[in-house]
């Protein structure tokens, strides 16, 4: 297999179905595509039933190139991470990793289109984001869920309005920022530097006044990035959390025990947004984006600093913050639901809480006018007797 041979095969696997989000290379599968959130077989003229290890093996090559990073780390470490151009179709973020001794390949494909916030129809308060001049900026969520796109239009407004010296460190370069009123230096793990740590490190010498980090992923990385917010510069990263709460216990989780004290102060002090994401399906096709938003104020950063304790969680803080713009997963899911844009079966299964969240889907219910009452509550069990509507006698006393 060669490299216009793959390209051919690639472009069929897009033109398979629409909203393809995911192309996957499995070993004793047919090539795979995910279509609003679901795997789909291909089919080609000549059908491939299931990959084989030298199939898949080819892919991997031809993905990687000539680019001994990726495949140095493939050997070492397992898996590496690469990116690809479709000519000018598509771009993908790739992941080949070794799995029973063959390999496998995953591509994601990307946007090439970079988003502005209209576009993306976010709450209003996501607008402040780009005009904060200093701090920590983070946005979690799990894979897939949206957060290089999130990112990217917040670094768009940013572009648009600021004229500014912008440094990214990605793993690898997702979308491209043209130069407009900010000047764009986008580096590439493997290419550009080796490590997030060591080119963050780096960053600090090249006079930004925002950096991008594409992933906390250590501790290293955590120290260098709070020290970049303290002195001066903008830092927005991301971390595979799934809630604000999370976000802060999974930071602080990477210190031992007698620095957590200091670290919360300094987090405290430089943490300014997180936002948490999660795509849940819509009823009209494709899928939503729930936000979680929690920014800061002296009660979070007080939680930040003592932790959090009966009455000063940070989902009790953002939920009554809400008339600033601040929201929960709850609070989010419900106004979906609200809307028309995703089922009452969704909203539970996106929610954090389910318990206030079935109480506000009844509450919208009755306000609708619909009926509140559960169908699974009023069934009988098999063989049980019907209900009679004249009441029954009492029981005859037996005497001893």
């Amino acid at each position: 297999m060669r490299r216009p041979e793959l390209d051919c095969i690639l472009t069929a696997m897009l033109d398979s179905q629409p909203e393809v989000s995911d192309l996957l290379f499995t070993v004793g599968k047919p090539l795979q595509v995910e279509s609003f959130g679901e795997l789909k077989p291909v089919s080609f003229e000549t059908p491939i039933i299931a990959l084989t290890p030298f199939q898949a093996e080819m892919v991997a090559l031809n993905l990687m190139g000539e680019n001994q990073w990726q495949i140095s780390d493939l050997l070492r470490r397992g898996s590496c991470d690469a990116a690809y151009t479709l000519g000018d179709r598509a771009r993908f973020r790739i992941n080949i990793f070794s799995q029973r001794g063959n390999y496998s390949v995953v591509l994601r494909q990307l946007n090439t289109a970079i988003p502005s916030l209209d576009d993306l129809s976010f709450p209003e308060i996501i607008g402040q984001i780009p005009l904060e001049r200093t701090g920590l900026v983070l946005v979690t969520g799990a894979t897939g869920s949206g957060k290089s796109t999130t990112l990217a239009a917040v670094l768009n407004q940013i572009n648009r309005t600021k004229a500014v010296h912008v440094i990214t460190l990605e793993d690898p370069i997702e979308f491209v920022h043209p130069h407009l009123k900010a000047t764009f230096n986008q580096r590439e793990l493997g290419t550009d530097f080796d490590s997030f740590s060591s080119g963050l490190r780096a960053a600090l010498r090249q006079a930004p006044k925002v950096i991008l980090v594409g992933e906390m992923r250590d501790r290293e990385t955590v120290k260098i990035a709070l020290s970049a917010a303290e002195t001066g510069h903008l830092v927005l990263s991301t971390l595979h959390t799934i809630d604000a709460g999370q976000t802060i216990n999974r930071i602080l989780g990477m210190f031992e025990t007698e620095e957590q004290e200091q670290i919360r102060a300094r987090m405290a002090d430089t943490l300014r947004w997180v936002v948490s994401q999660r795509l849940a399906p819509k009823i009209q096709g494709g899928r939503h984006a729930l936000l979680e938003i929690m920014g800061s104020n002296l009660r979070t950063q007080e939680t930040i600093r003592l932790g959090e304790s009966e009455g000063k969680t940070f989902y009790e803080i953002t939920e009554s913050s809400a008339p600033f713009g601040w929201r929960t997963f709850d609070q989010s899911v419900l106004e979906a639901y609200e809307q028309g844009k995703i089922t009452e079966e969704t909203a539970l299964l996106c929610c954090t809480k389910k318990g206030p969240v079935a109480r506000g889907i009844d509450n919208i219910k009755k306000v609708r006018g619909e009926s509140t009452l559960h169908g699974n509550s009023l069934r009988m069990k098999p063989g049980q007797p019907a209900p009679s509507n004249h009441p029954q006698p009492p029981p005859a006393l037996r005497l001893k």
